[in-house]
């Protein structure tokens, strides 16, 4: 039993953290300003192989497990959400489809481009009238004597207006849980239309859009694993998305303890720093204690997804439960830490703020993982 990286990923934090520093963070202002991912970064991404974590070495990758994934997002969240999300749609939500499930030929079309920067996925599952419940999916793909054609109006896609590659679910079968099928769709396809940036409370920096797919063609072999098993594949997925949201919360929180920490140091009232008084040192310390919380649940929920452990579904789902809403503590505290400063859009902890809030619905909202959590206590 071990409550501490080992020192291949600590070396890894390390390495992360010094990327994101030299690579990331000065390009955060411009890119929230502007409302885009720095289009430079996916390369350097690539380059520093933070893309290809859990991609076979054979296709550009490797050398990563889910905890490296959990590190990675850390890191990139601490410097901005909406570049985080975007570098982690593409390589640890939308791309491991393709590693699990994809057939030679389309890992061989597209693992070593996404593992490099060269490509940019997303998946589109998410409907106007279908959220959390994938099952419930209502795009259709109907069958050809050539393929498919698809036709779907999907929502709330991250990446949809940078990505090469969609990960589509489609309706091929009857209603409920074992109709669902993946596709792989190219972005440019006849009939792929997106609509115009969606503006939101947070992740400036992210590209999220409506997606429309009105009679597209795709080829037999455009299906993603096995047909009628789509909804099970997404299920499958969820846990490293959601190692990596998690991730994602641990690095808003730490990136604003830090920052209330400095500021209540240098900041003066009464004659003194604030450290000096007993409620908001008490409070330094309950943020703290949630964080490192928050930390060691995700980190025994990737150790164990990696380990194929029987209780990593419970597991990721308590991490991706409290990790969001520790970060969501946090965060509020170190703008109520910072008072009047906090309020402003140009103090780092406002950004952090607007952009934790998402951790609790995307990839799954709080009341899915406690129904995960709580499944079988009725009987």
């Amino acid at each position: 039993m071990n409550w501490e990286l080992d020192a291949e990923h600590d070396a890894f934090r390390d390495t992360c953290r010094t990327f994101v520093d030299r690579e990331v963070r000065p390009l955060v202002g411009a890119a929230e300003s502007a409302g885009t991912f720095p289009d430079e970064l996916w390369k350097r991404l690539g380059a520093a192989g933070l893309l290809g974590l859990v991609t076979p070495e054979e296709h550009g990758g490797g050398g990563g497990d889910s905890v490296t994934v959990a590190l990675l997002a850390e890191e990139l969240a601490r410097a901005s959400g909406g570049i985080a999300v975007t570098a982690l749609v593409s390589a640890y939500m939308a791309a491991p489809h393709v590693v699990r499930h994809g057939t030679a030929a389309q890992q061989e079309r597209w693992l070593g481009p996404l593992a490099s920067g060269e490509a940019v996925a997303s998946i589109a599952v998410t409907e106007p009238g279908t959220g959390s419940d994938v099952a419930g999916v209502t795009s259709t793909a109907r069958r050809t004597d050539d393929g498919w054609v698809l036709n779907a109006r999907k929502m709330y896609i991250t990446n949809a207006g940078l990505a090469d590659l969609l990960v589509v679910a489609a309706r091929t079968g009857d209603a409920g849980r074992g109709g669902v099928t993946l596709f792989l769709v190219g972005a440019d396809a006849p009939g792929v239309s997106t609509g115009t940036p969606l503006v939101k409370m947070g992740w400036h920096s992210s590209d999220t859009r409506e997606v429309v797919l009105d009679d597209v063609v795709v080829a037999a072999d455009a299906v993603l694993g096995e047909e009628n098993r789509g909804f099970y594949q997404i299920m499958e997925a969820f846990q490293l998305e959601r190692i990596a949201l998690a991730g994602m919360g641990l690095g808003h929180a730490a990136e604003c303890l830090d920052l209330a920490l400095q500021y209540t140091r240098e900041r003066e009232a009464f004659g003194a720093p604030l450290t000096h008084l007993q409620t908001i040192r008490h409070k330094l310390a309950t943020m703290e204690i949630e964080l490192e919380s928050a930390r060691l649940v995700t980190y025994q929920a990737a150790a164990r997804l990696d380990a194929g452990h029987p209780e990593a579904g419970r597991s990721v789902a308590r991490a991706k439960y409290v990790a969001a809403i520790a970060a969501n503590h946090i965060v509020d505290d170190a703008v109520q830490l910072f008072g009047g400063a906090g309020f402003v859009e140009e103090s780092p902890v406002a950004r952090h703020y607007r952009d934790a809030r998402i951790l609790r619905i995307g990839g799954g909202t709080d009341e899915i993982q406690l129904e995960i959590l709580t499944r079988g206590m009725a009987s």
